[in-house]
């Protein structure tokens, strides 16, 4: 999948992230608001970290610890955007494993959140690549 195809996931994630908890569905709104900030990070360390092994960012794990590397730790994007990433993961994890209830007020949160962790990541790969993304 291209990055271009990958942001266009993303942003489709957010708006049905919105649908799901408009129709009260707060798991699966969760859900799909991760999976935007996982496809736009995706985006970007594959548009921006010349020769990344493309196996490194399938996994939760491999990639939330790559976007870190890569973005956060060298100051390039904001910390607030790993915090967003990895809180995110965990409130998907609560929603889709643990069994336990994700309030309306934190599923509200890690949409917002998802929405700005997008547009923040197609900005700076408008900036920074070639071509513009």
């Amino acid at each position: 999948m291209t990055p271009d195809q990958l942001m266009g996931k993303a942003n489709r994630a957010v708006a049905s992230a919105r649908l799901l908890l408009s129709d009260g569905d707060v798991d699966g709104a969760c859900n799909r608001a991760y999976y935007a900030m996982f496809d736009a990070a995706r985006a970007a360390l594959l548009v921006l970290v010349p020769g990344i092994d493309p196996a490194l960012v399938k996994t939760h794990g491999g990639l939330i610890s790559m976007f870190s590397l890569h973005f956060v730790k060298p100051g390039i994007l904001p910390v607030e955007l790993g915090r967003s990433l990895n809180r995110a993961h965990e409130v998907r994890l609560i929603a889709d494993y643990v069994g336990e209830e994700v309030s309306v007020e934190q599923a509200r949160s890690v949409i917002e959140h998802a929405a700005l962790f997008t547009e923040a990541i197609r900005a700076h790969i408008r900036n920074v690549s070639p071509g513009g993304g």
